[in-house]
């Protein structure tokens, strides 16, 4: 079988009315592949983020740009992959402060960015984030069909 028959290439305008097509591609695939629901929620919810943190952060200074999506559905997990070729970022001084947020906190004090990435790694099983060439987000879901947790390593960064 070749490997690229299982994966779907995705190129979005990097505004905000564009997220839903990157979410509803998202969760057709999940669903085909057979993720519950509760999965096919959190894979939702971590693609969006990594897009909309792409739209606000990514070509805020730019002006417009391009979104690029890249789902690799493998028998056992898919592995979303959001990348961008604007504004980059130092992933290891926003993983540093990536923590679970204390609920004390108004939600309205946390950054928008730190938000999406505390959701991103709280809701995928492993993240890893580049910024050597523009910003990649790498985001895999196991598919857990026997009840064995599968992700070792949880966030991880590449310059």
């Amino acid at each position: 079988m070749n490997e690229m028959e299982n994966v779907i290439r995705l190129t979005i305008p990097a505004k905000p009315e564009f997220v839903s097509v990157a979410r509803l591609a998202s969760s057709g695939a999940a669903s085909r592949m057979g993720y519950s629901f509760d999965a096919i929620e959190d894979i939702k919810v971590a693609i969006s983020e990594a897009c909309t943190n792409a739209v606000s952060h990514g070509y805020k200074q730019m002006g417009n740009g391009q979104i690029h999506i890249t789902m690799d559905c493998e028998p056992n997990a898919m592995t979303i992959t959001v990348t961008h070729n604007g504004e980059s970022f130092d992933a290891s001084r926003v993983l540093q402060k990536l923590r679970p947020l204390d609920p004390s906190i108004d939600l309205a004090e946390v950054s928008e960015g730190g938000l999406g990435l505390f959701l991103i790694n709280a809701l995928m099983d492993q993240v890893t984030i580049s910024t050597e060439y523009g910003v990649a987000v790498r985001m895999t879901k196991f598919l857990d069909r026997d009840g064995v947790v599968h992700g070792v390593d949880k966030v991880s960064t590449t310059r």
